[in-house]
């Protein structure tokens, strides 16, 4: 499981590399046959990285390092703080309330 500053850590790593390639989620996401949606998520630690979709993110962006591919590969750790809801389901349940 991810600690938030180990992961706020490792997204800002990924966000770098989408900087650095100079792609937009959208050119990332014609590039790989994903979408934009789904490779945003990927690199904000939202989503799993399957394995037959690493090497299309690692062509489309050559900074992700093998250990920043390895940590995509690990489920997204999920959690509930009351004063932050992240959670769709949760949010959506504290509205009809």
């Amino acid at each position: 499981m991810e600690e938030s500053g180990v992961r706020a850590a490792v997204v800002r790593r990924l966000m770098a590399a989408k900087a650095e390639s100079g792609k937009s989620f959208s050119d990332v996401a014609a590039e790989t046959g994903l979408t934009n949606v789904y490779v945003a998520q990927l690199l904000r630690r939202q989503a799993q990285l399957k394995p037959d979709t690493a090497p299309k993110l690692r062509a489309a962006l050559p900074a992700l390092t093998d250990d920043l591919v390895d940590l995509m590969m690990q489920p997204p750790f999920r959690s509930y703080h009351p004063d932050i809801v992240h959670e769709p389901a949760i949010y959506r349940c504290r509205i009809v309330n």
